[in-house]
């Protein structure tokens, strides 16, 4: 047989998760839907050419129709409620009169060209997020990222674990009951939504759930090790104190009047301590790890990806803001910054650094 000529292998969770994070906070630096939907398609491409065969990789067509959806309803409702913030006036919509209670608030009236151009902007960036957060769900195995998490977390790792994968699930329910409803012959027919398609979807999660239930309780979910009471006492007062300190400590780099004791160093001394409450909680769950999780240079490169797309976006806002966030009052057609378009395309590494899914590794 021919070599293969990279070794196929999915790549660890927490390496998409870092790149999609990092792509998100690259675009909520900014509005200008140039670079917008240069990341969205950068996001796209890398979804393309690395996702596998698994019920939640084919999730992200409704990520984007969600989106979609979002930009609309963002628009209609920047319309009907403040669409007057310009002098380029688009056209009118009849304008209720609301009592002196309700003063500052105005439903229809004149509809602005920078009005409509504002929900737009922000609906964008909004549903640019959501697709950056709908991509690590499709690229990443939420299985195997339960695997990684420390195990003072573990229980509240599998809730949210179980809330990622409520969305792929439904997507693949929905494509099960559209492809039993065209074998039956029922396409191009009369359709009655709610019975024919809403209810075997439900149907379907709440058979998923009872399973999963099932599982989780055969597998001795929420059992805990013998531990006395002095012991979970001690761990309490750790979590309590570190997480009172880190609060401390972010209050006092936020804000300059505070002393300098209650900025740093009340933020290092609450994490080292919540650090070991979380150790001294992990005590207390025993549980196993089959084949853990690595990290790799693949891994390394993908992350560090995401994190210089954040790192040059943050440059580029303090450097050029208003390339970045296009003004509206006067209004001005954006154009697309050389620093930052570049930034953003240092996100497609990942569709050339990370390995081809076991599913789809070619010879």
């Amino acid at each position: 047989m021919a070599p293969r000529a990279r070794l196929e292998r999915d790549l660890h969770p927490g390496a998409w998760w870092l790149w999609s994070l990092g792509m998100a906070t690259a675009a909520s630096r900014t509005t200008n839907p140039l670079l917008l939907v240069l990341t969205v398609a950068v996001v796209a491409f890398v979804v393309s050419a690395r996702r596998g065969e698994s019920p939640w990789s084919k999730g992200f067509g409704a990520y984007l129709i969600v989106g979609l959806v979002i930009i609309g309803v963002r628009i209609v409702f920047r319309m009907v409620f403040d669409g007057q913030q310009g002098r380029h006036v688009l056209f009118s919509l009849p304008e209720i009169s609301l009592p002196e209670a309700a003063a500052g608030i105005r439903i229809g009236g004149a509809v602005s060209l920078e009005g409509v151009l504002a929900a737009l902007y922000d609906g964008l960036r909004l549903a640019t997020l959501l697709i950056c957060l709908g991509a690590a769900n499709v690229l990443a195995n939420p299985k195997r990222l339960l695997k990684s998490v420390p195990s003072a977390l573990f229980e509240v790792g599998v809730a949210v674990t179980v809330a990622l994968t409520v969305a792929p699930q439904l997507v693949e329910s929905a494509r099960r009951v559209t492809r039993a409803r065209r074998l039956r012959g029922d396409v191009g027919r009369r359709t009655h939504w709610f019975r024919q398609v809403v209810v075997p979807i439900m149907t379907d999660a709440l058979d998923r759930s009872l399973l999963l239930a099932a599982a989780m309780d055969s597998r001795g979910y929420g059992r805990t090790a013998g531990v006395s009471r002095s012991s979970r006492v001690v761990t309490g007062v750790l979590m309590l104190t570190g997480l009172t300190g880190i609060c401390v400590g972010t209050y006092g780099l936020l804000d300059t009047t505070t002393p300098r004791t209650l900025g740093l160093p009340m933020l290092v001394v609450g994490v080292v301590v919540s650090a070991c409450g979380l150790a001294a909680s992990g005590s207390r769950i025993k549980r196993t790890r089959y084949r853990p999780d690595h990290w790799r240079l693949p891994e390394v490169g993908v992350a560090l990806s995401g994190v210089v797309v954040a790192a040059v976006l943050y440059l580029a806002a303090s450097v050029d803001p208003e390339n970045l966030n296009p003004s509206l009052q006067p209004l001005r057609w954006p154009t697309l910054p050389l620093l930052a378009g570049f930034g953003v395309l240092l996100g497609l590494a990942p569709a050339l650094i990370a390995p081809p899914p076991a599913a789809e590794a070619t010879p």
